[in-house]
């Protein structure tokens, strides 16, 4: 079988109707509790503890745009990377034009959306593997117009300008604040999206394309949506890493590894629900930290937890948590359950 139709089959295997859960109300005050605790941590932890924190709420914005697309929207691509490195680049643009380099952030993630307007009309031109790969091969195809850019700094890269005459520790805590408020963006987006009607029609459109346009759904416009709003979350945290790492490579930011993350995550922490990449995005980085010192091995074993999760876990831990205890953090119109207990 498949990687798209792996993917999409574990996504749409069992399908539950609900508009709230039991517990949503008093999950919504703990998490609001969290946000607040998590905005004072620069004024009460070090700053080497902030900046690690920085890294995980990339990985929580990419993981939860991915499983946007994929989870919700069935377009599994493994070319997401194209838009984390065109939004560094319009960071680092738009710092050398004069603009303030945090707010152009959120500018960089409208640069996305245009980009992936045209990009778009090429990649929906293919479907299931060929559309994974061709999204593999359109980023790639970015690097190579970056890299032949001098203003960009070619293939070197570049650093950021615009930052030097910060205070070090004002510059930590306003990346931090950035960081979080994006992971709150991407997070809090998804599931206002996926709670209208244009979220019916992502799943709709996931589980049969040839139904959802016979009910009168506009297939088109719906993946177009789900893939722009993908693209501007994505090239948001782009922009965050530049801010936090001050420069950027073409081939770093470009990297494949990116797409791998966002896949690793969404499938161990549970694809199709808006829950997942935060739980996975908290075991993958606890295993990056643990097991980063062990080399080569340490691919080995996030291989080998990865497979057991496709295997054990089809829902993935938040499937396994919801099925177990109906726990819901973010209800949302239709969630994904475990296919072994979709009876």
């Amino acid at each position: 079988m498949t990687l798209s139709h792996l993917l999409t089959e574990r996504a749409a295997a069992a399908i539950d109707v609900r508009r709230a859960a039991r517990t949503s109300k008093a999950s919504g005050g703990a998490l609001l509790a969290v946000v607040v605790l998590l905005a004072a941590l620069p004024y009460v932890v070090f700053s080497d503890i902030t900046d690690t924190l920085v890294n995980f709420y990339v990985l929580v914005a990419l993981a939860s745009m991915w499983n946007l697309l994929a989870g919700f929207g069935g377009l599994v691509s493994v070319g997401q990377q194209a838009f984390v490195g065109i939004g560094a680049y319009s960071v680092i643009a738009l710092a050398d034009l004069g603009v303030q380099p945090y707010l152009a952030v959120p500018l960089a993630a409208l640069t996305c959306v245009v980009f992936a307007v045209p990009t778009s009309w090429l990649a929906f031109r293919l479907r299931g593997d060929y559309f994974a790969v061709g999204t593999w091969v359109i980023a790639e195809v970015y690097r190579l117009l970056v890299v032949r850019v001098d203003a960009l700094g070619g293939a070197s890269g570049k650093g950021l300008a615009g930052l030097s005459g910060l205070d070090p520790a004002l510059r930590g805590a306003l990346t931090y604040w950035v960081a979080l408020a994006l992971t709150l963006a991407t997070v809090g987006g998804c599931y206002l999206l996926l709670r209208g009607r244009v979220g019916l029609s992502l799943m709709a459109v996931r589980d049969e394309e040839t139904a959802a346009s016979a009910a009168g759904i506009d297939v088109t416009r719906a993946k177009r949506i789900v893939y722009l709003v993908s693209a501007a979350g994505t090239g948001a945290a782009g922009g965050v890493i530049t801010v936090s790492s001050l420069s950027v490579n073409p081939d770093a930011i470009f990297n494949v590894q990116w797409s791998a993350y966002m896949i690793f995550i969404v499938v161990i922490g549970g694809i199709g629900f808006v829950e997942g990449p935060l739980l996975g995005a908290v075991v993958f980085f606890a295993l990056q930290q643990l097991l980063a010192d062990y080399g080569s091995w340490y691919l080995v074993l996030l291989g080998a937890v990865g497979i057991a999760a496709a295997r054990w876990l089809p829902g993935g831990l938040w499937g396994l948590v919801r099925d177990r205890t109906g726990l819901s953090l973010f209800p949302v119109g239709y969630y994904v359950r475990d296919p072994g207990h979709a009876r």
